[in-house]
């Protein structure tokens, strides 16, 4: 099972974020035996769900986190927290867009989306209308945590 991460650079709402995240890593865990991670490794959302994906693995050794680079060349500080580096096959990509491709191809390659997309513009929200045309299963937690604080 591969689980894609496709959230905004900025977040505001951070402590019912990584709650309402830990509870779907687990339970996606806890239907497969083997679950990839894939991050962008850019941002807040991203560094969200390292953190909860890192204490995850504590419990379940059968997952990895893998870094989805949109370039080749990358500093050392961003591998520290990675089972893997993955550069996909992007290279023929403009670099102004490269990032949008990589998300692309972790869209195609992931069997599940995570999301958190709470307005409608920018990279995040594109890449989760690709995966919508996709068809992919997607669990975008703005919209969870808008229902909770509507109908608590």
């Amino acid at each position: 099972m591969i689980v894609a991460f496709i959230g905004h650079n900025r977040l505001y709402s951070v402590n019912e974020l990584l709650e309402e995240l830990t509870l779907e890593i687990k339970k996606i865990i806890l239907l497969n035996e083997k679950t990839l991670f894939y991050f962008g490794g850019i941002g807040d959302f991203d560094d969200i769900c390292v953190k909860a994906c890192l204490e995850i693995k504590k419990e379940w050794k059968s997952c990895e986190l893998f870094l989805i680079t949109p370039y080749i060349n990358i500093n050392n500080k961003e591998i520290l927290h990675y089972d893997g580096i993955i550069y996909p096959p992007i290279e023929k990509a403009p670099l102004k867009f490269a990032i949008s491709y990589r998300n692309r191809w972790m869209v195609d390659k992931a069997d599940v989306i995570i999301a958190y997309v709470d307005h409608s513009f920018g990279g995040a929200y594109n890449t989760l209308q690709y995966a919508k045309r996709k068809k992919k299963y997607i669990i975008n937690l703005a919209n969870q945590l808008n229902n909770k604080k509507e109908n608590p």
